[in-house]
């Protein structure tokens, strides 16, 4: 992987947009890139992380802020970078999730991550889903963002942490780093493999228990023995067998005595029955001869109650009519009792003492006058029922007037306080407008003061500035006079001794370039301290140089001085305190304003809506005074009808009176009226059909051969009794028949009566046997009923025992197995298999990065790899020490010094990168960063390290230091310096 440029807007501290051309920063393989604390210098590295991944790493990514803080509104956040990956030229633009402001109202809305791929070597399908971009890095990179963020962006402090890690925290890094799934997949299969044998084989252990159990019960036992059950079983079955075989014995002895108890028992009771019909028989005939005399008397009964019965019907007929009548006249003597009323006693007093067909022309006007009084009175109710309805609706006209009256009330304060409120809101909009129309100068002002005192900070330190440059023109004066003095000494003494120096020019036979002469007699000599041309022409120069520094200084310090005047201008050279005062109070006059100014709308539709309200109040005051008067004769004629009806009432009834009682009294008086008439008239009916059938009865009895109708009544039987006498002598004549056939019977006629028989005897006997017979046949089927559960549930047991050998033998093995490989058991260095592989790993490691630390420490140091266990349990093979060459000791990696621990971990980063890129297929990773670290070596240690360094820019890799330590842009001449700023960060490239 190669990075070719990295574009960064409105991303981290950048506010606008910065570019990174990394072909030209590592050109030379090696650059540096610093910055102040808090400049940004991270944020390359997140850029180029979020490119790839589309995330941070570390804790940055928590934050999920990206966007930059210091941006424009309305800047969209995005990163572009340009790299060759796996032999792919590719570009990546990502721009993260972020808030802005929303086209429509107020508030934000939130913009969703964006990302897309673009193939810049022509092959492929440009990509614009996440998913899909991530999946091409990843496939192209052969590792995961951990990974990256762990072998190419080398983060600060990282391993210093690994290389002070306990197993566990290292364990945990590497498997981050290297993919152990199938390893952890494999201990699983065993875990879930031995889980399975184990629940496996206790199912089957249960199934024997089961089974045992059921054994142990069937032979009506509670437990039997745990060690061989199925021998205990066997056994118990012999037992039932045997158990079997005497029962059955002892049921055939109990059927044979149980079948001659029987028989003997049969017999006896034969001929006891025989002698009890013979003596019953006899014994019936002698009653049937004594009861003779009283059948004959029952006989002549039955005659004369067979003659009365059609006379005491007749007889019921004429009581029934003479009771009939005698309740017809009570009734009607209850039905006057009801007229006790004054009014009701004419009507009473004109009626005769016993009911005639007349009484309707005396009952009958009574009543329809009173039935038409009622009518009157229900017509009055009706009225008095709506004077009800009336007194409520007048209740709720007043509730309504008081109503009205207070939203009247409410309305006119209302009404009143407008004005005074309207003028108000009027003030406050002439008030926001007027701040509005101030706020450009207030604006002005508020950017003037704040001119003033930078100006003024600017100015003191600018004064500080021209009084050194000032200084420095002195002194570059003075040296351009003394180089200007030297000069001329220079030429002096060089005219001075020419004559020597034309005479060193002289040659025997040439010509003297003075005279002409080809002789020289006398040629002059050089005296002591005779300047040459080469003298004169340094001393030119250094006057020049002298002269070029003063011009510059002067130049300089005019440049300052012009700077200081103007900023003399900007801030009217007053102090700082008083600018910085006037600018505080310009900006909160401005900010008052701006708020003021902010309030404009909003109080103009204060003011509309206070005009709007003017006009509400004033229709619905026209309202409710409408509804006020309406309410009003609404009243009035509810009050005059009320009065009319109850004026009314009130002659019907007079004073205290009541209608509803006038009205309950009338009807009742119509009514009870009614009812006298009609009972009297079924009186008078009933007592003429009373005489009739009275007389119909006593010429019944007469006809019945009776003396007369009493005589009839008292021979008069029940039904029941009649029943009852034939019942007696037909069962009398039933009874000596069947006596006379018993006797005759040959089994009956041969017995003399003297036989002897002893039935209970016999009876006691054959309960015995039985009672023997059902004990041997309920032990038999209870014998038999428990070898056959016995040899059913042994049959089982042997089955399911012959599967328990196996599998416990296989699960003993597995589960042997699953504990290794899971660390346990007889893993003597308890190391779990992908313990073992991340050791393997991890020892990988060690060695590629111990050939580094050896270079860096000037060969004392090296790794140490350890996969002994650790204490108390704790997995092994994930110890890592040091090696000491000048002590020959094995030592904690605690015990480095700071610098030592950076050397180790800086050999541990790149031995990691290292291992990771073979585990991903061999993958060169031509670009890689080393974060921070540096300050913590000496220059022998630093020395070394960059020796380490420049062996990685070996073939063509480009490494990128990040670092703040000064000597480091000594020793790295390629540079990207990360400049923060008020306003957010930039950055320069020195290549």
């Amino acid at each position: 992987m190669r990075l070719h440029a990295l574009e960064v807007t409105a991303f981290g501290p950048f506010a606008d947009t910065v570019r990174v051309d990394f072909d030209e920063l590592g050109a030379d393989g090696l650059f540096l890139l610093h910055g102040r604390t808090g400049a940004g210098k991270t944020s390359i590295l997140d850029a180029v992380a979020f490119a790839l991944y589309g995330t941070v790493p570390g804790a940055r990514a928590e934050g999920r802020r990206l966007v930059s803080d210091h941006a424009a509104a309305g800047a969209v956040p995005q990163v572009m970078l340009e790299a060759t990956i796996a032999g792919r030229h590719l570009r990546i633009l990502r721009s993260p999730e972020y808030e802005r402001a929303k086209l429509r109202g107020t508030g934000t809305t939130k913009e969703k991550a964006k990302a897309t791929l673009i193939w810049l070597d022509g092959s492929g399908e440009n990509l614009s889903r996440h998913e899909d971009i991530g999946e091409v890095v990843g496939a192209l990179l052969g590792m995961s963002a951990a990974q990256f963020f762990q072998v190419v962006l080398l983060p600060q402090g990282e391993f210093a942490k690994f290389l002070r890690a306990d197993s566990k925290e290292r364990g945990a890094l590497l498997e981050r780093l290297f993919d152990t799934t199938v390893f952890g997949d494999v201990e699983k299969w065993f875990r879930d493999r031995a889980a399975a044998g184990a629940k496996k084989l206790a199912e089957q252990q249960k199934k024997v228990d089961v089974l045992s159990a059921k054994v142990d019960a069937s032979a009506g036992i509670e437990a039997g023995a745990d060690a061989d059950p199925v021998g205990w079983a066997r056994k118990l079955r012999e037992d039932a067998a045997d158990t079997r075989d005497s029962t059955v014995a002892r049921l055939g002895a109990a059927r044979e005595a149980d079948h001659t108890a029987r028989a003997a028992l049969e017999d006896a009771v034969a001929l006891a029955r025989r002698l009890e019909r013979r003596a019953a028989a006899h014994a019936d005939l002698a009653e049937l001869d004594a009861a003779a005399d009283e059948r004959a008397a029952l006989t002549a009964e039955r005659a004369a109650a067979l003659r009365a019965a059609p006379v005491a019907v007749t007889g019921a007929e004429s009581r029934r009519a003479a009771a009939a009548a005698a309740s017809a006249l009570q009734a009607a003597a209850d039905a006057a009792a009801a007229l006790a009323d004054d009014e009701a006693r004419v009507l009473i007093d004109d009626l005769p003492e016993q009911p005639q067909d007349s009484d309707r022309d005396r009952i009958r006007p009574h009543e329809q006058r009173w039935s038409a009084e009622v009518v009157r009175l229900d017509d009055l109710l009706a009225q008095q029922r709506r004077v009800a309805t009336l007194d409520d609706e007048r209740s709720r006209l007043d509730e309504r007037r008081r109503t009205l009256a207070a939203e009247l009330a409410q309305l006119t304060a209302q009404r009143d306080t407008l004005p005074a409120r309207r003028t108000e809101a009027a003030d406050a909009v002439r008030a926001a407008e007027q701040a509005a129309a101030g706020l450009p100068g207030l604006a002005a002002t508020r950017d003037r003061t704040a001119d003033a005192v930078a100006a003024a900070n600017e100015l003191a330190s600018r004064s500080v500035e021209l009084g050194k440059r000032e200084q420095r023109v002195v002194e570059l004066r003075t040296a351009h006079l003394d180089a200007r003095a030297a000069l001329l000494d220079v030429r002096e003494r060089r005219i001075a001794g020419m004559a020597a120096e034309l005479a060193a020019e002289l040659v025997d036979g040439r010509e003297c370039a003075v005279c002409g002469s080809t002789d020289h007699p006398a040629p002059a000599r050089p005296a002591p301290g005779t300047v040459t041309k080469a003298d004169e022409d340094a001393a030119r120069e250094a006057e020049q140089r002298a002269d070029a520094a003063l011009t510059d200084a002067t130049a300089a310090v005019t440049e300052t001085a012009n700077v200081i005047a103007a900023l003399r201008q900007r801030c009217g050279d007053r102090p700082v305190d008083d600018l910085a005062a006037e600018r505080d109070a310009a900006a909160a006059a401005h900010d008052a304003a701006a708020a003021e100014a902010g309030e404009l709308d909003r109080r103009r539709a204060q003011v509309a809506t206070l005009e709007r309200l003017d006009a509400d109040l004033q229709e619905r005051l026209r309202t409710t005074q409408t509804e006020v008067a309406e309410v009003a004769q609404a009243d009035a004629v509810a009050a005059a009808e009320a009065d009319e009806i109850r004026a009314r009432i009130h002659a019907a009834v007079g004073d205290g009176g009541s209608l509803v009682d006038r009205r309950a009294r009338l009807a009742a008086l119509a009514a009870a009226a009614t009812e006298l008439l009609d009972r009297r008239i079924v009186a008078a009916r009933a007592r003429t059909f009373a005489d009739e059938r009275a007389r119909d009865a006593e010429r019944a009895a007469t006809d019945a051969g009776f003396d007369d109708l009493e005589a009839a009544l008292v021979a008069v039987r029940p039904a029941a009794r009649l029943g009852e006498i034939d019942a007696l002598v037909r069962t009398a004549e039933e009874a000596r028949a069947v006596a006379a056939a018993t006797l005759a019977d040959p089994e009956i006629a041969t017995l003399t009566g003297d036989e002897a028989v002893d039935v209970a005897a016999r009876q006691d006997a054959a309960t015995a046997a039985a009672a023997e017979l059902h004990a041997a046949l309920a032990a038999a089927s209870e014998a038999d009923r428990r070898l056959a559960d016995i040899d059913k549930y042994t049959m089982r047991l042997e089955q399911e025992d012959a599967k328990l050998a196996p599998l416990r033998a296989e699960q003993n093995e597995l589960a042997g197995l699953a504990d290794v490989i899971a660390g346990g058991g007889q893993n003597s260095r308890k190391m779990s298999l992908r313990s073992y592989v991340l050791a393997a790993r991890l020892e990988e490691v060690a060695e590629a990065a111990s050939e580094r630390l050896r270079r860096m420490s000037g060969g004392r140091y090296e790794f140490v790899h350890s996969d002994a266990a650790g204490s108390h349990g704790r997995r092994g093979g994930l110890g890592l020490d040091i090696h000491d060459e000048y002590t020959g000791m094995v030592r904690s990696t605690k015990t480095l010094s700071g610098g030592e621990s950076f050397q180790a971990s800086l050999a541990l980063a790149l031995g990691l990168a290292d291992v990771v890129a073979a585990e991903s297929g061999g993958l060169v990773l031509d670009t890689m960063f080393i974060d921070e670290g540096f300050g913590t070596l000496d220059a022998d240690a630093l020395d070394s390290v960059m020796g380490v360094l420049d062996e990685l820019r070996a073939g063509g890799r480009v490494v990128g230091v990040v670092s703040h330590v000064d000597e480091m842009r000594q020793r790295i001449p390629s540079r990207l310096h990360v400049v923060r700023g008020r306003a957010g960060s930039t950055v320069e490239i020195a290549s």
